[in-house]
């Protein structure tokens, strides 16, 4: 181990004991894990929200590896048997049915629906039948003769990716406007199972339909919509994962393993309208707390893979938002989202945020849900007849595939512990009585009236099923009954499904979206605006009607409006919607929608933008990015050569704003050719404008013009780049000239400028330059950057360290000089982020990728470190008392460390989320602490230039200044211009050798205080 010769100025050694420094590190632990717990030891394992009960209805060995459910209208239970996960693709899936024979609300009896299927994840009630996703298709299975098992089968779509399994076609949905919806991503290239899930998809079509609608292969990895009967199909404006739900008002929501919400907030027929509008994202990121957010799992014994990035969203899954009517009304604005890496249900809360959403946390620091059985799995959510929400528990030992695991987990034989076990439980309120459904159900049976009023049933399964089923039914005869619905006020959620029902039925008529428009309650006024789009625009009234909420007080109303008015190219259409954006303009999706318009009056928009430009306000700026990142596709040189003086040319009280967003936005138009011939006299007028125009925000956004743009060649160009030359190498000359001579310099950078560059990578340099220097050197070609920063790791300061990392993964040879510097430690592992970590540890070279995989892995110990942590195998056996245990954390850990903010000093990393680590990783972090560094916490030593030196933490760091953090002082700040060198010690700023200082018993007991939540 390391020993310390620390100055006065540096940290005690004795008080130091306990920081516990690289607890906050991802251990791989590899013990044999408990084994799972029965269903007894489950439901008494959970913890859940005060005011609810959980009970199991199917369990093993009824079930086995269940992912997803359905509950039919006559109280059948289908259920999804996922078997072939992770690996087998021999056609071990299949679909029970499931029944409660004595009526106690616990399923007792079970029937192969249909099987030998593949990978099959999700299903979806429809006709007669099921539809069943399991990739590359989506089937019909129907039983005709009542045995309880499906001799029709039917491939309704084909062609999906057939990739990693967590990646491809899965949860169909009925949505509210009667199309089905299947989430779908792009195809996850496979490194290591090629041959099992290389397969990138098809065209997805129809079989046997010809003529019918055609999609590109794998949808181009977005979701899907379509109607069977009517063989149509079209593409989502976004991609989800094992994620698709949607509110009761019919929006849009998805979810992906660490963004755990997200809202689709534009659709794709906008968006398809305006080709010269190019938006990076239709989705929305609702998360209030952080993206990936923190969870707060209560685990015994988790078992964690080198991929799995602890305390946070990794495997977010299963949304559900819910509408079953019973539980508290504070939960109709409550999404549910699994997350069964973490072993646990958690529950955002949903609040309107412009067009979109903002989610928060309906619990603080604790979840809906959690188990201390780490191998409780949710996977789905589902509300029944009941109003009850369903959790389907999958229930294996492993939840990640092999391709994110380390290779002895693969090889162990373990990949499918579990497969004979699954569970499906019952959330409610305390005191709700168990299940009635599963006695028989008798919607099916219900007329056609009948079924009208349920559509005003105050839990979303009766009213879909209502819905899904008149339409299926196609009976007119209920048309005046639903046309009647449509218009009581009084039944907000019923006026919404009969409307929905009548388009189904194609019934819809222009009195009943004008009484949707005419609504009191915004969500029916939003749907009333997108039905208005299917009734064509021949109707005056509606259009009428339409325009008359350009001033709604509901934003959601107003974006939908600008949205679907966006297919009108009238006067009054024009002026609505220049009236609705610029009445929203600081919300992002305003513009988006409005620029979406099939005919938008660019020129008319971006008069009006500069006219209303204000330097406090950056929603005009934005708005004119956008729209002069456009014009290339419909805008002449010459109109473009005009954009680019006007804005040069104008000088007005902004300082140059909106003429910058001008030159910035050009800057992003792919499709003009800027090196074309008729831009040689604007380069010029280019350069002058970088080098002296008085508005700085001006010079800059010509400078970025001119990387698009070239330089020209001749005198005026070489000029500047000698004068810039000798700005950048004047330590005298302001700090934003020097950055901004270096950009100059940048845009075709000579070889000889490589020594000046070099020089810039000192700690007296401000910490700005240094990066930007070094972004320049990583953009010149070759290695010799990546063999530099090897050769000078010791010296790079935190904030130069990150930079550096992303230039050595900046292509394969520049990797490979990073991979043998982590192996001989000239670099540690902790330097890399987490997600880079698996980039390493994913790359498609096999010998780099395995590679990474030891070093990241790193299981070395000493045979004295093994010895020392083997010596309190009793902590680990014997029962601690977390009582006690606080006072141990006084005693050694407090002098550095709290926990969740308490019980000590904000010095090392906060332990309030290690408590779901294994005992023996934490034992193993305690004991042998220099096994690994948690990043931002190792030691510096900082050399000045009057001849003394520093050592402590780097806590933060300014262009100018470096504030070191020394223990028992405040942090002390050192100008830049005082410091001579500085070099990581490589070594945790918790000293080993705690066996000395801690009893076995006191290691027990601190052990328990720090598990307890």
């Amino acid at each position: 181990m390391n020993n310390l010769t620390m100055s006065q100025r540096t940290l005690n050694p004795v008080t130091a004991a306990g920081c516990l420094t690289a607890l906050l590190l991802l251990a791989s632990c590899r013990d044999q894990p408990a084994a799972p717990f029965n269903r007894e030891e489950a439901l008494r394992s959970f913890e859940l929200m005060e005011g609810f009960q959980i009970e199991v209805v199917a369990h093993e060995p009824l079930i086995a590896d269940p992912v997803a459910m359905e509950i039919d209208e006559s109280g059948r239970m289908y259920v999804i048997e996922m078997h072939g996960y992770p690996l087998d693709k021999s056609g071990s899936g299949s679909v029970k049915l499931l029944s409660d024979e004595d009526g106690d609300g616990v399923m007792d009896k079970s029937v192969v629906f249909t099987d030998k299927l593949v990978l099959p994840n999700g299903v979806m009630r429809w006709k007669k039948g099921i539809l069943v996703t399991d990739a590359p298709h989506v089937f019909y299975f129907e039983d005709t003769d009542g045995d309880g098992r499906a001799d029709v089968k039917d491939t309704l779509l084909t062609g999906f990716a057939l990739s990693n399994p967590q990646h491809k076609v899965s949860t169909p949905k009925y949505g509210l406007d009667n199309w089905i919806y299947v989430a779908n991503e792009p195809a996850t290239a496979s490194k290591l199972y090629m041959d099992e899930f290389g397969d990138t998809g098809t065209e997805i079509r129809f079989p046997g339909a010809a003529g019918s609608a055609v999609l590109p292969p794998n949808a181009n990895g977005r979701s899907v919509r379509f109607r069977p009967d009517r063989h149509q199909l079209e593409m989502l404006s976004s991609a989800t994962q094992y994620s698709n739900a949607q509110d009761v008002w019919g929006r849009q929501f998805f979810g992906n393993n660490t963004n755990h919400l997200y809202h689709e907030v534009i659709q794709a027929r906008y968006l398809a309208r305006n080709p010269h509008l190019a938006v990076a994202n239709a989705t929305h990121t609702l998360s209030g707390y952080g993206m990936p957010a923190d969870v707060y799992p209560i685990t015994e014994n988790a078992e964690h893979q080198i991929f799995t990035d602890v305390g946070v969203f990794t495997s977010a899954c299963g949304i559900n938002l819910y509408g079953g009517g019973l539980f508290p009304e504070q939960f109709d604005h409550v999404a549910f989202v699994a997350e069964p890496v973490s072993n646990l249900v958690h529950a955002a809360t949903l609040k309107g945020d412009g067009a979109s959403f903002k989610a928060g946390r309906l619990l603080e620091k604790k979840e809906f849900l959690a188990s201390r059985d780490a191998w409780f799995r949710p996977v789905n959510h589902y509300i029944g007849p009941d109003g009850a929400l369903y959790v389907v528990d999958y229930h294996r030992r492993y939840i990640e595939h092999p391709e994110w695991m380390a290779d002895d987990i693969v090889k162990s034989g373990a990949l499918y512990d579990g497969k004979d076990k699954g569970r499906i439980y019952r959330i409610t309120p305390v005191g709700t009585p168990g299940p009635e459904w599963t006695k028989g159900l008798q919607l099916e049976k219900s007329g056609n009236e009948e079924l009208v009023r349920y559509l005003s049933h105050k839990n979303v399964w009766y009213r879909k099923n209502a819905q899904r089923l008149l339409v299926d039914r196609q009976e007119r005869s209920v048309v005046d009954q639903l046309a009647a619905l449509a218009t009581e006020n009084s039944q907000p959620l019923g006026q919404l499904h009969a409307a929905w029902t009548l388009e189904g039925l194609n019934a819809l008529t222009p009195a009943t979206v004008a009484a949707l428009l005419d609504s009191r309650v915004p969500e029916l006024r939003e749907n009333g605006i997108v039905l208005s789009e299917l009734l064509g625009g021949e109707h005056a009234e509606i259009t009428k009607a339409l325009l008359a909420l350009r001033e709604d007080p509901d934003p959601r109303v107003r974006f939908q409006l600008l949205c679907t008015l966006g297919a009108l190219d009238t006067p009054e259409a024009r002026e609505a919607r220049m009236k609705l954006l610029f009445g929203d303009i600081r919300d992002s999706w305003m513009q988006i929608a409005a620029l979406s318009a099939k005919a938008p009056d660019y020129e008319s928009l971006l008069k009006e933008a500069i006219r209303r430009y204000s330097s406090t306000d950056d929603a005009c700026h934005r708005l004119i990015e956008r729209l002069t990142s456009m014009p290339g596709e419909t805008g002449s040189h010459d109109q473009i050569r005009s954009l680019i003086a006007e804005a040069i040319g104008a000088r007005d009280r902004h300082a140059g704003g909106w003429q910058s967003a001008i030159l910035t936005g050009l800057a992003r138009n792919k499709a003009t050719d800027f090196r074309h011939e008729d831009y040689n006299s604007t380069r010029d007028i280019l350069v002058k404008a970088a080098s002296g125009h008085p508005y700085p925000a001006v010079q800059e956004a010509s400078l970025n013009l001119l990387r698009i743009t070239g330089l020209p060649k001749g005198g005026p160009t070489e000029k500047v780049l000698a004068a810039s030359k000798g700005i950048l190498e004047n330590p005298s000359a302001k700090t934003e000239d020097r950055l901004h001579a270096l950009a100059f310099l940048s845009i075709n950078p000579d070889q000889a400028l490589r020594p000046v560059f070099y020089r810039l990578l000192t700690p007296k340099e401000p910490v700005g330059l240094q990066k930007a220097a070094l972004k320049v050197l990583g953009e010149m070609s070759g290695t010799e950057i990546a063999d530099y920063l090897t050769d000078n790791w010791q010296q790079l300061s935190p904030q130069l360290r990150d930079a550096a990392i992303g230039l050595f993964l900046a292509g394969e040879e520049r990797t490979r000089i990073l991979i043998k510097a982590l192996e001989n430690n000239v670099i540690d592992p902790s330097s890399l982020d987490f997600y880079r970590q698996i980039y390493l540890m994913t790359l498609a070279n096999d010998t780099l990728r395995k590679k990474a995989r030891v070093i990241f892995k790193d299981e070395s110990k000493t045979e004295e470190r093994k010895k020392a942590i083997a010596s309190y195998s009793g902590a680990l056996s014997g029962k601690g008392n977390a009582e006690n245990g606080q006072q141990v954390f006084a005693r050694n850990c407090s002098v550095c460390h709290q926990i969740g903010g308490n019980y000590g000093t904000a010095f090392g990393p906060d332990l309030g989320t290690i408590r779901n680590r294994r005992p023996e990783s934490l034992l193993t972090d305690i004991l042998d602490p220099s096994l690994s560094i948690a990043d931002g916490f190792d030691l510096w030593e900082l050399k000045l230039t009057n001849g003394e030196s520093r050592q402590g933490i780097i806590s933060t760091e300014t262009p100018t200044t470096i504030a070191l953090s020394i223990y028992g002082s405040a942090p002390e700040i050192i100008s830049r211009q005082d410091i001579e060198s500085m070099r990581a010690l490589g070594v945790t700023i918790m000293p080993a050798g705690l066996e000395t200082a801690i009893p076995v018993q006191e290691m027990a007991d601190l052990l328990a205080f720090l598990k307890q939540p």
